[in-house]
């Protein structure tokens, strides 16, 4: 008897269901998002008398931190196509590169927060800033989970080895931070048109 390797196959049932339903969960997600954003193009430029977006985010800052997501993205990418060809070493490696830079872009952020609240620019001293903070906090909520998310998929992938249900948790993985860094892509936008 001849005996297959099983990988898995995009038309297979478990597999298919299991994205597709991840899938749905983005788009939930994007739905939030978008009503954040609908709700900062609104109160965007109601400031109570106080500073504006263009006094308080610095142009660098926030590239910096686009650059560093953009690369987690990109090695969490690389990470899954390593998982999907069964190397161990490189698909460690790049998730690890992954939360790495995820660490780093939170320590960023909080920075960027705490240097905001420290100047007196809390959440409660416009509606302006109440409504960036729900959204880049909802964000860096996200980035939070996906930081608890990587060791998590590498302790599961280094128990069960690579099989179809640990595939799937590193597709899901590997799409949850292309998820965080299409948003993140939509709030600079919304710091460079400040």
């Amino acid at each position: 008897m001849i005996t297959h390797e099983h990988t898995p196959d995009p038309h297979h049932d478990t597999y298919s269901k299991t994205l597709f339903g991840f899938w749905l969960y983005l788009l939930s997600d994007f739905m939030l998002f978008a009503a954040l954003f609908a709700t900062y193009a609104v109160l965007g430029k109601s400031t109570f008398g106080g500073p504006a977006a263009k006094d308080l985010f610095h142009l660098s800052y926030a590239m910096t931190e686009t650059i560093i997501l953009l690369t987690a993205s990109f090695t969490s990418g690389l990470a899954s196509a390593y998982a999907h060809r069964k190397e161990m070493t490189k698909t460690t490696i790049y998730f690890l590169l992954t939360f790495i830079l995820g660490c780093l872009f939170l320590g960023l952020q909080i920075d960027d927060f705490r240097a905001l609240v420290v100047g007196g620019h809390g959440w409660n001293q416009s509606a302006f800033l109440s409504t960036f903070y729900t959204l880049v906090g909802t964000h860096t909520l996200h980035i939070v989970i996906g930081l608890i998310w990587v060791p998590l998929v590498l302790i599961l992938l280094y128990r069960d080895g690579f099989n179809t249900t640990s595939l799937r948790r590193v597709a899901c993985l590997k799409m949850f931070w292309q998820f965080l860094n299409l948003i993140w892509i939509f709030i600079f936008t919304v710091y460079c048109h400040q």
